[in-house]
């Protein structure tokens, strides 16, 4: 699995590169709490090369959802493979997770978001 990130728009873009399991879902969630810079910044995962996500990494994500939410921001995942995309469908996590098509239109959703001051899911 390889991290990287960038900030843009009042966001936190993390790409992730290879597979999140029991095995690296640890190293995934030292990182988020490392290049986060708040709580209250989205974060705007790029899935596009995600390329198998099992349990363990769906629960840092919505960990990091829930923490979000609680401040006012959100956990935007772009570029969902069809595995990836039907893992969060069977569990259920599309409620506490926004999917967007790619990294424009979740910038575009941040910035409509804080405007408004809304962070419920869509």
């Amino acid at each position: 699995m390889k991290l990287t990130h960038r900030y843009q728009s009042g966001a936190c873009v993390l790409t992730i590169d290879g597979e999140v399991d029991v095995t690296t879902s640890q190293e995934l969630e030292t990182y988020l709490d490392l290049v986060r810079r708040s709580l209250d910044d989205h974060l705007i995962v790029d899935a596009g090369r995600l390329s198998f996500l099992d349990s363990s990494g769906l629960t840092v994500l919505l960990a990091a959802a829930i923490l979000a939410q609680a401040r006012g921001a959100a956990v935007h995942l772009v570029g969902l493979q069809p595995r990836v995309a039907r893992i969060l469908e069977i569990t259920g996590a599309m409620i506490a997770i926004r999917t967007h098509e790619d990294v424009e239109q979740a910038l575009t959703a941040v910035g409509i978001m804080s405007g408004a001051g809304v962070a419920e899911p869509v």
